[in-house]
């Protein structure tokens, strides 16, 4: 097999990768809440959640890109 077969053959298993990782869904374990997609239009899912959790240790990490 040539190294340029090889990179192809990698290339498109690590898009495949890719593709999966942000459209192929999400789960959580069992006895774990279901995961929440929040938008920057309506952020009341996520005030609630943090404010219904007051006895516990609570973190809000925001990353960016740039």
């Amino acid at each position: 097999m040539s190294r340029k077969r090889i990179f192809l053959i990698a290339l498109v298993l690590i898009a495949f990768g890719i593709a999966y990782y942000f459209y192929g869904g999400s789960s959580t374990p069992n006895g774990q809440p279901s995961l929440v997609r929040f938008s920057s239009d309506d952020l009341t899912p996520l005030k609630s959640a943090f404010n219904d959790s007051a006895s516990s240790i609570r973190v809000v990490v925001m990353l960016s890109p740039t």
